[in-house]
């Protein structure tokens, strides 16, 4: 049987413990919270970084001019005549 001065060892030790896990249950609270606030920027980031490329794609033409249609037919067949040889 434990005498009184073992149980009243046993209740620090436990006391201690939890004041530990009380303490690192707050850190990973505090970090939880941190990385919440950096995905919620990357986040943000990554919509804008969207939205600015697809008003540079809406600049873009949605055709080729036919002059440049030409150039790129040429540009095609010459490829086609290199791969050939």
């Amino acid at each position: 049987m434990p005498t009184l001065e073992d149980l009243a060892e046993r209740v620090e030790r436990l006391l201690l413990r939890h004041s530990e896990l009380q303490r690192t249950h707050s850190l990973l609270e505090q970090q939880l919270t941190a990385l919440g606030h950096e995905r919620d920027s990357l986040r943000s980031r990554l919509n804008a970084a969207r939205s600015r490329i697809d008003a540079l794609l809406d600049r873009l033409p949605q055709e080729l001019p036919p002059a440049d249609q030409g150039q790129t037919e040429n540009r095609q067949a010459d490829s086609n005549n290199e791969e050939k040889r």
